[in-house]
């Protein structure tokens, strides 16, 4: 087939409803998911958000190839960028990510997250946070450099692998039929959550964009999964996918077949590649939710931090007392400066010594010399506090 013209070839776009695999999927999903938070205060959510999307942001580049190690981000996020112009254009990259996820987190996003206002709002903001290096790809067609603008859907044909895209001048098309089949206000619950897996091999199939396609998926995946009520800033789809990167691709590959048969559905693709699809998508979902709940388990969390600061006060980098104003925070959200010395049992100057010394490790952040003391997590205790956030390696350099 030379040209995808028809956003009909584009079928089946959901697999058939009632799959037991899907719906036990599903149904596990939505059980996981909805106690994922239970125990934790929203400033706490919003200190642990903070820190995944960092995470988010690394497996993500990681998939596009670009390993941006995690102090290298942390410093982005400060302005604190590379005198090496390759690492810098890389932090760039990140924080650009960063910021697009947390608008997405703070709700602050054209609706409906299957529309194309949506779609290239996402590309917009990405895009127009980049350095002017990032903004040009290389023609498919010749030597020449196509320059890249943000929010505009593509002018020219595309190939990925063995995948020709749709023909650009139909992209509206097929954008149209993506928001009518994803948004129906018929699907029901499960049809939704399946509906996140299924739109997301479609919206890369479909490939709006000369670049960045990728990205805009997993972000999309990101605001349609908290649309859906399973979705929230404290897990990442993209750790999952980035750590199964050939399997995540070959599924990819699968579900752009064409059908195979009349045993593989009544559209033009494969009805079979996108169930496997969607499958491996939930279950990576399914995956990443458990991770989190294990390690954002309040008593064990408490445990980590506890022996953390045992440690590091015994090397004389905090002050003995700050494990209770930690603990505090962790179940509260938040800590008064008054209450300092109620917590810790020691007066005036000894808790302001302490208070100090969280502060310069980073740990505890204020909005004034008055305000509240809240949470904050640095890379530095990221694998202390959270073990196997981030690959091992990560560890040792940076």
């Amino acid at each position: 087939m030379d040209l995808i013209e028809n956003p009909a070839l584009m079928e089946p776009l959901l697999p058939p409803e009632g799959l037991r695999e899907l719906d036990d999927l599903s149904f596990d999903l939505i059980k996981a998911a909805s106690s994922l938070a239970a125990n934790l205060s929203p400033q706490i959510v919003g200190a642990i958000g903070a820190l995944v999307r960092s995470m988010n942001c690394y497996y993500s580049n990681l998939i596009e190839g670009h390993n941006t190690h995690p102090v290298d981000i942390e410093r982005a996020l400060k302005s604190d960028y590379s005198a090496d112009p390759q690492k810098r254009v890389l932090q760039r990259e990140a924080s650009a990510h960063i910021e697009v996820q947390k608008l997405i987190d703070e709700n602050l996003f054209p609706l409906p997250v299957c529309g194309q206002t949506f779609l290239r709002w996402v590309h917009l903001e990405f895009c127009k946070r980049l350095p002017e290096d990032l903004l040009e790809v290389r023609s498919a067609h010749s030597t020449e450099t196509i320059k890249l603008l943000p929010g505009k859907l593509r002018t020219g044909e595309v190939k990925i692998g063995d995948h020709l895209a749709p023909v650009h001048s139909r992209l509206p098309e097929f954008l149209e039929l993506f928001e009518k089949r994803y948004e129906s206000p018929t699907l029901s619950k499960m049809q939704k959550i399946v509906a996140v897996a299924a739109s997301h091999h479609r919206l890369l199939w479909i490939h709006p964009f000369y670049d960045g396609n990728g990205r805009v998926a997993r972000l999309f995946s990101h605001a349609f999964l908290k649309q859906v009520g399973l979705g929230s800033s404290l897990w990442s789809v993209s750790r999952g996918l980035a750590r199964t990167t050939q399997e995540y691709k070959s599924m990819l590959a699968r579900a752009d077949d064409w059908r195979q048969g009349d045993v593989d559905g009544r559209g033009s693709l494969s009805q079979e590649g996108l169930i496997k699809f969607s499958e491996f998508f939930l279950i990576t979902c399914l995956d990443q939710i458990k991770f989190m709940s294990s390690i954002l388990d309040p008593g064990t969390l408490q445990l980590r931090i506890k022996r953390y600061c045992d440690e590091e006060e015994s090397l004389g980098k905090l002050q003995r007392g700050s494990f209770p104003i930690l603990r505090e925070i962790l179940f509260t959200g938040e800590l008064a400066r008054g209450d300092v010395e109620a917590v810790t049992g020691y007066k005036d100057r000894q808790a302001r010594k302490i208070v100090r010394a969280l502060q310069d490790n980073e740990l505890l952040v204020s909005e004034s010399s008055r305000a509240p003391l809240k949470l904050n997590i640095p890379h530095a205790v990221v694998e202390r506090w959270f073990p196997k956030l981030y690959p091992a390696e990560t560890l040792y350099s940076g």
